[in-house]
């Protein structure tokens, strides 16, 4: 049996509701540049528990939890099976508007952070994302774990897709770093940074910031270029290869 993943169009996000304040955090670059040498980086994100929260609450212990989630995609997931001796699609799950990138830092485990509720309604960890399919699905309800697993696991293995328990250092009694690895692969498009607070097992605080990642310069030209003008886009795409092919044979002409 094997999976495979297909992309499609990207899908409307969802909005947040607000959670009452008690940290702040900031990002080393609200923006990553594309260019045709981007082979992969990492942002860092950083920020300080309340002073008076401290304070008022000495004894309590406190835990973090930061997600870094990419613009929604429609992504199927195809299962092969043998069919007369050949490797065929057989069943295929489409799931609809989820995170095209997704990464999970924490101070610790995930389950061990709060309720399961909780982690579910914040979509915090891997296990805990909102992955809704398709109406149309043709796979029967009791492969749909395996699915799901599978996509889980593909999105992985691609570097879109991570949780890294104890990725997240306190510096100092209330300030904490970590940092996130961007693969080479990344989609492009606006990206939500969320971070929470933790005191004993409960919610405290939620914040979010905005992370942009885009292409610049001619990788920039071409992408607007393949998604508005696919015609042109093609069109120059045969001549950038005609024209290529002829400079190569005059250099390399024997006279």
């Amino acid at each position: 049996m094997v999976m495979a993943l297909v992309a499609q169009q990207p899908a409307a996000a969802q909005q947040d509701q607000a959670v009452p304040q008690e940290l702040v955090t900031s990002l080393s670059s609200d923006i990553v540049s594309i260019q045709s040498n981007f082979t992969g980086t990492e942002i860092v994100i950083f920020g300080q528990i309340s002073d008076d929260l401290k304070a008022s609450h000495p004894d309590a212990k406190y835990d973090l939890a930061i997600t870094v989630e990419g613009p929604g995609q429609d992504i199927t997931t195809r299962r092969k099976d043998r069919f007369l001796g050949v490797w065929i699609n057989r069943h295929y799950e489409t799931f609809q508007n989820v995170p095209s990138f997704y990464a999970a830092a924490t101070t610790r485990s995930v389950s061990e952070l709060a309720h399961r509720d909780v982690l579910d309604d914040n979509a915090i960890g891997l296990y805990h994302l909102n992955l809704p399919i398709s109406g149309h699905s043709n796979v029967p309800v009791n492969d749909r774990d395996d699915f799901r697993k599978a996509f889980l696991e593909l999105r992985q293995q691609e570097g879109l897709y991570s949780e890294r328990p104890g990725a997240i250092q306190f510096l100092t009694r209330t300030m904490f770093r970590t940092t996130v690895p961007l693969p080479a692969n990344i989609p492009v498009g606006a990206y939500k940074v969320r971070s929470y607070l933790f005191e004993d097992g409960s919610l405290l605080s939620r914040q979010e910031a905005q992370l942009y990642v885009g292409k610049v310069g001619f990788e920039q030209v071409t992408f607007n270029l393949s998604r508005n003008y696919p015609f042109f886009y093609g069109l120059l795409a045969v001549i950038l290869a005609v024209c290529t092919g002829w400079l190569a044979g005059v250099i390399f002409r024997r006279d």
